[in-house]
């Protein structure tokens, strides 16, 4: 039996290992398929003979091969990350985190969050899955519902009627059992917390329609009564499969990626941070999108924008950046969407002080950096920076 090697990054700290150390058809794996997650660069003169890798602002868990995997680490405390996970995915109100922030790993995290999610799945599977009435139309050797009024093919014996069909066979649940099925897959479950996600997958396998969903499908959904525990659940899956990349392990069952964009959490948590904390009288709009031209032929999605309730104004321009330094193009990128908007304020934002914070006027309108820092207490940082943002 083949031995798992795993190798552990952080984030854009390069880290050297000896040639024989990874083969080069591992190396080039790697390269092709995480491209994007990790720099790669061979053994050559410019690195001494040796593989030099560098995480690239992901972290997570890489099942490169059933016997290499990567381990993606965060350059931030494993508490504030969970927090800011916490934060951006709304878990804070279903109180699913508590005692899982003193997780000492990822995927030792992955997993406990993956056991909360199979049990919560067991325990409604014992009280019954949710069932809703939906239209079928079929041809039945007897009447159902209502007859459809259509002309009878000579020797038809069978009545095509329209009725209503009450099943689990739902979005709701379907979902649950696509996200099991990808946890189940990770390769993060150990045998300890598996089999309760194997079992959660086989109570809904049978029940519903094996259809892919995505993350923003567990986000808008209407809540009732029959239903209203599905929303923790469908927070939980939301999580799951915004970070559940596609395979490029080979195999019938082949093991998913866990990959998370520390840029695109950083600028969920930021959000969702600002809506928690805002004034009454402002309100904040995420992601909006504008389009230029009379036929709409660009598009551009900002941010964060801040507006006057009363007024419906829009007060500042928000744009998150995860780095440590500005570029100019950041700032023509942000001048550009206030000026669109007709604002006075366009604010970039940062994890980490920067050496030469930027604070001017440009033709009537500021433009500044302001930091939501990410190291130490979150809920301080927090109030640091709505303090000088407002």
């Amino acid at each position: 039996m083949t031995s798992l090697q795993t190798i552990e990054l952080t984030e854009y700290q390069p880290v050297t290992f000896p040639a024989e150390a990874i083969s080069p058809e591992i190396g080039q794996a790697l390269w092709e398929k995480y491209g994007q997650q990790v720099e790669v660069q061979e053994p050559s003169f410019k690195t001494g003979g040796r593989w030099r890798l560098t995480a690239q602002g992901w972290v997570g868990h890489i099942p490169l091969t059933s016997a290499f995997h990567v381990t993606l680490k965060p350059k931030i405390e494993l508490s504030n990350l969970f927090r800011m996970w916490e934060y951006a995915y709304r878990l804070n109100s279903f109180k699913l985190l508590e005692g899982l922030v003193a997780c000492h790993s990822l995927p030792e995290f992955y997993e406990r969050l993956a056991h909360v999610l199979a049990r919560r799945v067991l325990e409604r599977g014992r009280k019954g899955f949710y069932r809703a009435y939906l239209a079928e139309t079929d041809r039945l050797p007897y009447l159902r519902g209502r007859l459809a009024v259509q002309p009878a093919a000579p020797g038809q014996v069978k009545l095509a009627c329209h009725f209503e069909e009450h099943t689990a066979d739902v979005a709701d649940n379907a979902i649950l059992a696509w996200t099991l099925d990808r946890i189940a897959r990770s390769g993060l479950c150990s045998e300890r917390v598996l089999p309760a996600v194997r079992l959660a997958h086989r109570a809904l396998h049978s029940l519903v329609t094996p259809t892919p969903y995505q993350a923003g499908d567990c986000v808008g959904r209407v809540y009732h009564r029959l239903n209203e525990d599905y929303r923790p659940m469908h927070a939980l899956c939301r999580f799951f499969l915004e970070h559940s990349g596609p395979s490029h392990s080979p195999g019938p069952q082949p093991m998913l990626p866990f990959l998370v964009d520390m840029a695109r959490l950083y600028e969920l948590f930021v959000a969702e941070w600002l809506r928690a904390h805002l004034p009454s009288h402002l309100d904040l709009k995420a992601q909006e999108r504008v389009d230029l031209g009379p036929t709409h032929a660009w598009q551009f999605q900002i941010d964060l924008l801040l507006y006057e309730k009363e007024t419906g104004d829009v007060r500042v321009v928000l744009d998150t950046k995860y780095k440590t330094d500005t570029q100019a193009s950041d700032i023509a990128q942000v001048i550009a969407y206030a000026k669109i908007k007709g604002c006075r304020e366009a604010v970039l934002i940062y994890p980490t002080p920067l050496t030469h914070p930027l604070d001017t006027t440009v033709d009537g309108l500021r433009v500044r950096s302001l930091t939501f820092a990410l190291a130490g207490d979150l809920e301080q940082a927090g109030r640091a920076f709505l303090q000088e943002l407002l």
